[in-house]
């Protein structure tokens, strides 16, 4: 029965297809991808396909057979010969990094049909193979929130309620309790869709963003991932906003429940949450402030409520602006597209770039077409594929690689943020001048890493490398020292005990800004590289940064003795991050950890699982990224396939990147072969001492 059931997905999937030889992937504007279907054989003629885009639609890039490797280094070598092909014209690496459809239909803002039909070929490629659920990400199981919210993507894009997709991920809803389990995100997005009642949230009000700022509650002291999303849904609360009631909606309020629609008692919804979604539950103390916020709600000062959403709408603006309308991600950017609907209508120029900003998220894969959790991963990936090259020798030996790495080096110059915000301290942005940010320069959010990162690139091209031109000057990378300098804590704005008010069930430690081990050590290794070759500069104020950040480090070591990742999978990520940089008792503990992780085969393999129980939980398979992480840790001083999930965001929320199968490897297969090289070395050289010896 399950044969037959996937058999009949499939055929069903395969009517869906586009033709994949008319898609193209623009690449413009400092990095910004969007992803365009050619309608004319014209058009197709004039804008040929490129082994980029053949690669990411899983089309044959027709490129030329390599040769066997005989050793680490030629694999490496290998490895990059076909990555180099991935690089865009621009310089940097483009990719998914893998979003709602509803904010869209409540807007009134339609995909075109190429589009529709590959998200729904993307949707029902990710259902669950047994019961054709969705979790919150792809690898996790069935929960109401990414079954609720993938079934009515599904409908909203023209998907029929009969058909068997929609008839087995409705079982599957009903089973877990129906959409009245939702949690709060969920709850949220289902009442301005109105098929879920308003009374049936906890408050949400604006009037948050008019409390003195001094107070440690105040949204501004929130970390900026809850705060760009709830700013939004303040707004939107505030007015009470739903989309207008038509057949469709009143067809999935009957499709969503385990009970008729008009008979729910909604305010009894407000803390009902599936134990399927449940990751954090709410405290006491939370629920208190509900029930309180909740008579507030029956007897709002309407003045104060006028203040409030008009608060909140200009810092909605300021976020706009602040960013090209792309806000800090996919959720708070579509929240923030229907506020500005509902305050402007969908004749208003912020509405259009709104849409024309949307495209930067939606990606076309193999699977289907997707909506990213950012607008892409361009810096990250960019940074490490350099550092790997000039680490592992494949810069300086393969002359066929330098015009690449230039290309790398301009794109990275120019991704490089050079002022603060439009509207800097007004709406709580810190300073960004001197940073790099995760994606482009126009999404211009601050992250410490990512500028470690991106310094350690552009120092390893310009420094190391005899053929780059020094496009990044000492000013400029003096501004991004400040930066990082700026960044580290205490810089936390609000105190820990505030996530005692956590609203969002599935995630966990949201609501502070929190010191991360693989951000420190991010920061700590551009520092040291930075003094060695600009010693003069704030040489005081580093020093006692990087001493007060390993301490740091070795107080946040885990008793078994790894790290806990936030940001990657998980002891193995953060692990290899620091255990290679020095060779002090914490880092022969990080190494006997690793080894004692070693599976049979010789890899190593952690689940996803570890980020959420802060424990290590074996994979079913050893993963090649993972594996290489390992090895990195242990040995310091081609195409691979892609496997299982490698990031994670808030615990619960694992993320891909696909570009990680390319320069880890990579990374690890060059310094493998410097490795064993030098201990070959060093044995035929002990070898003759002892014969002079004697």
């Amino acid at each position: 029965m399950v044969y037959l059931v996937l058999t009949v997905m499939k055929s069903l999937v395969a009517r869906l297809l586009t033709d994949y030889s008319r898609w193209r992937l623009l690449v413009t504007d400092g990095g910004r991808h969007t992803w365009h279907y050619l309608t004319a054989d014209e058009q197709c003629a004039e804008w040929p396909q490129n082994t980029v885009d053949k690669f990411w639609l899983g089309l044959d890039t027709n490129l030329p057979k390599l040769p066997p490797a005989k050793d680490a280094y030629e694999a490496a070598k290998n490895g990059y010969t076909f990555y180099q092909n991935l690089q865009s014209h621009d310089g940097h690496w483009a990719g998914e990094y893998g979003g709602p459809l509803i904010g869209s239909y409540i807007s009134g803002m339609g995909f075109k049909d190429e589009e529709r039909l590959e998200m729904i070929r993307y949707i029902m490629n990710r259902a669950h193979p047994q019961d054709g659920g969705w979790g919150i990400h792809i690898e996790g199981h069935s929960t109401v929130f990414g079954t609720a919210l993938n079934y009515v993507a599904l409908r909203i894009l023209g998907m029929e309620a009969d058909h068997p997709v929609c008839i087995k991920s409705r079982a599957t809803l009903h089973k877990l309790g129906g959409a009245t389990a939702i949690p709060a995100w969920g709850k949220f997005w289902l009442s301005l869709l109105n098929v879920y009642d308003w009374e049936g949230n906890n408050p949400v009000p604006p009037e948050f963003w008019l409390l003195p700022e001094w107070l440690p509650i105040h949204p501004s002291k929130w970390w900026i991932h809850t705060r760009a999303v709830y700013l939004p849904m303040s707004y939107l609360y505030g007015v009470r906003f739903t989309a207008p009631e038509n057949h469709f909606i009143l067809s999935l309020r009957q499709e969503l429940y385990t009970q008729d629609y008009y008979s729910i008692h909604w305010p009894s919804q407000r803390n009902n949450v599936s134990e399927a979604d449940l990751y954090s539950p709410h405290s006491a103390i939370f629920d208190m402030i509900n029930v309180v916020l909740a008579g507030y709600e029956q007897c709002t000062i309407p003045p104060l409520r006028a203040a409030g959403i008009k608060r909140a709408y200009q810092l909605i603006v300021y976020d706009d602006e602040n960013t090209g309308y792309q806000t800090l991600a996919p959720v708070s950017k579509m929240f923030a597209l229907v506020a500005r609907y509902h305050a402007e209508g969908p004749d208003a120029e912020c509405y259009r770039l709104h849409m024309k900003r949307r495209a930067d998220f939606m990606w076309m894969g193999a699977e289907g077409m997707m909506v990213c959790g950012t607008n892409g991963s361009q810096l990250w990936d960019t940074g490490f594929i350099a550092q790997a090259l000039v680490e592992t020798g494949l810069a300086e030996q393969e002359k066929e690689f330098r015009g690449g790495l230039t290309k790398a080096l301009e794109w990275l110059d120019q991704a490089q943020i050079r002022e603060n915000p439009r509207h800097f301290e007004c709406a709580y942005r810190h300073a960004s001048k001197g940073a790099w940010g995760f994606s482009t320069t126009e999404q211009g959010y601050t992250v410490s890493d990512c500028t470690g990162e991106g310094l350690k690139a552009v120092m390893y091209l310009q420094y190391n490398l005899d053929f780059t031109p020094k496009l990044v000057d000492e000013r400029r990378m003096c501004d991004a020292v400040d930066i990082m300098l700026s960044l580290q804590n205490p810089l936390i704005r609000a105190p820990q005990w505030l996530e005692l008010l956590n609203p969002a069930e599935v995630f966990g430690n949201i609501m502070v800004e929190y010191t991360y081990p693989e951000c420190t050590t991010s920061v700590i290794t551009a520092l040291s590289i930075f003094r060695k070759h600009i010693p003069y500069y704030r040489r005081a104020d580093i020093d006692r940064t990087i001493k007060s950040a390993i301490k740091y480090l070795h107080d946040a070591q885990h008793p078994g003795g790894g790290w806990v990742g936030s940001w990657g999978i998980c002891f193995t990520y953060a692990t290899q991050l620091h255990s290679n940089r020095s060779h002090c008792p914490h880092s022969k503990k990080a190494c006997d950890f690793l080894l004692s992780k070693q599976r049979e085969d010789g890899g190593w393999g952690e689940s996803y699982k570890s980020c959420e129980q802060s424990r290590w939980i074996e994979h079913e398979k050893s993963q090649i990224v993972q594996t290489c992480w390992a090895v990195m840790s242990l040995i310091y001083d081609g195409s691979w396939p892609q496997e299982a999930i490698e990031g994670v965001f808030n615990k619960t929320c694992a993320i891909s990147y696909p570009n990680f199968k390319f320069s880890f490897p990579i990374w690890m297969l060059g310094k493998a072969h410097i490795y064993l090289k030098t201990l070959k070395e060093k044995a035929t050289m002990n070898g003759y001492s002892n014969r002079k010896a004697q």
